[in-house]
């Protein structure tokens, strides 16, 4: 069954009535197919219309829409081979964090990811994305395995941000994402991110250092949540929507201010009408970056992606 978002309740209605007239068509054996014609051509222009004019607050939303593609299911999409690696070999393994070697369009490659799980039992799994330091260190620990053997590493964001709790803080959480950001600033071998949904402050930033990143169009990238800026700014969750107009968290913002390479287009209505094509358009635009990196040796790469973090904000757009 479909989640609705409260802004396409209209979408929702119109959906209901068409699902309403086939079952009667399929049971009474009424012709009701011009009808169910004319709703159909009405949702979809009331959803081209709704999503040609999103607000900040409302591609919030969607980037956290239940049913959107997430890490794993673009892996299983894209990757061949693959062997999933766990722990951080200091203290124990973090579901949230996901990672391991395989084979992207026939190309061995190293993948990293924050999973939120699709279901109950998966989210609490994953703890919904939130990595605690282990996380972080099994994520550094594939980036340098990966640069030691060659592999061009891949990884798939998607997260609130890194787990708040005050046993990760006792391990060293700021340590650990500054750490993951270090290994993925210094690798020797290409590195292509993709925000799946929400890239949320250090605990995305820790698996995109990379030398391309790319946005999918209703994905969000943000030093921090805007019911979290509101709560600081305003003292009032409910200021939620100003926040994200402010913090400028949307694709199309970041891409202006060069801070993300590639917007990577959605189905109509988002990711999640239509994974299967989403996942496909990831795929293709990650390859158009990857390849043209390949060719490069690893000082290259270093010092291109030196440059290019050192260059955000010195134009003065940020």
């Amino acid at each position: 069954m479909r989640h609705f978002l409260d802004f396409e309740k209209p979408i929702a209605e119109l959906e209901g009535q068409i699902e309403e007239l086939r079952r009667t068509m399929d049971g009474g054996g009424i012709d009701v197919s011009e009808e169910v014609s004319k709703l159909q051509e009405k949702a979809q222009s009331l959803l081209r219309t709704t999503y040609a004019k999103l607000t900040p607050w409302q591609k919030t939303l969607v980037a956290r829409h239940p049913d959107r593609p997430k890490c794993l299911d673009y892996i299983r999409a894209h990757v061949t081979d693959w062997t999933p690696l766990a722990g951080d070999r200091a203290f124990a393994d973090d579901a949230a964090v996901v990672g391991g070697l395989g084979r992207f369009r026939g190309r061995a490659v190293a993948v990293l990811g924050t999973e939120k799980g699709s279901d109950t039992d998966s989210r609490v799994k994953h703890n919904f994305g939130m990595a605690r330091p282990e996380g972080y260190r099994k994520a550094r620990r594939i980036i340098e395995l990966a640069g030691r053997f060659g592999l061009p590493i891949l990884s798939f964001v998607d997260t609130a941000g890194a787990f708040p709790g005050i046993e990760a803080e006792a391990r060293g959480q700021a340590e650990a994402i500054a750490r993951s950001i270090e290994a993925g600033l210094e690798a020797p071998v290409p590195f292509v991110a993709t925000i799946i949904g929400e890239g949320g402050s250090g605990g995305a930033i820790a698996l995109a250092a990379a030398d391309r990143v790319l946005m999918l169009e209703h994905s969000i990238y943000s030093v921090i949540s805007p019911e979290g800026c509101a709560s600081i700014l305003w003292r009032d969750q409910a200021q939620a929507a100003t926040a994200a107009e402010a913090l400028k968290l949307t694709a199309e913002d970041l891409k202006r201010f060069a801070l993300v390479d590639v917007v990577v287009p959605e189905p109509m209505g988002g990711a999640q009408r239509d994974p299967e094509a989403a996942m496909a358009a990831v795929g293709g635009a990650i390859w158009d970056c990857l390849e043209p990196l390949l060719a490069l040796d690893g000082a290259t790469l270093r010092a291109r992606r030196r440059e290019k973090y050192l260059e955000m904000g010195r134009n003065g757009v940020v």
